[in-house]
């Protein structure tokens, strides 16, 4: 099992940035590729970023790229998603997902049924 906690999200004005952490427990960290995804309002959830499992490769939806950008710390075992330039599209709430993987698999799933861990979600509003 893993548990997975978000943190770091809230209101922000066009233009802001925000930081958001997911803290991992349960298992060995390295062995999960991780990734975000947000459900904005009457939307599915959709990929944001992901990062495989020792963080040699990272992946990003088109509206995302060049203004975000996740991390991890398997020392720490956490993921982050560093957002910057938000816009009010931005506005979702965003989750957390783990997905255990081969040992040196640089797959990033962008599909939600890939993953088979969930945090609880933390609200990203950006006010125009």
């Amino acid at each position: 099992q893993v548990q997975l906690v978000e943190s770091g999200g809230g209101l922000v004005q066009a233009g802001d940035s925000l930081r958001l952490s997911c803290a991992a427990s349960g298992r060995t960290f390295s062995t999960l590729t991780m990734g975000w995804f947000r459900q904005g309002p009457g939307k599915e959830r959709e990929f944001v970023a992901g990062i495989s499992r020792f963080g040699a490769r990272t992946y990003y939806t088109d509206s995302v790229k060049g203004r975000f950008i996740s991390s991890r710390d398997n020392t720490k075992n956490t993921f982050d998603l560093q957002m910057n330039s938000l816009k009010p599209e931005d506005t979702a709430v965003y989750y957390c997902a783990a997905d255990f993987s081969p040992l040196y698999s640089v797959r990033i799933p962008t599909s939600a049924r890939d993953y088979e861990y969930w945090g609880q979600g933390t609200q990203v509003t950006v006010s125009s």
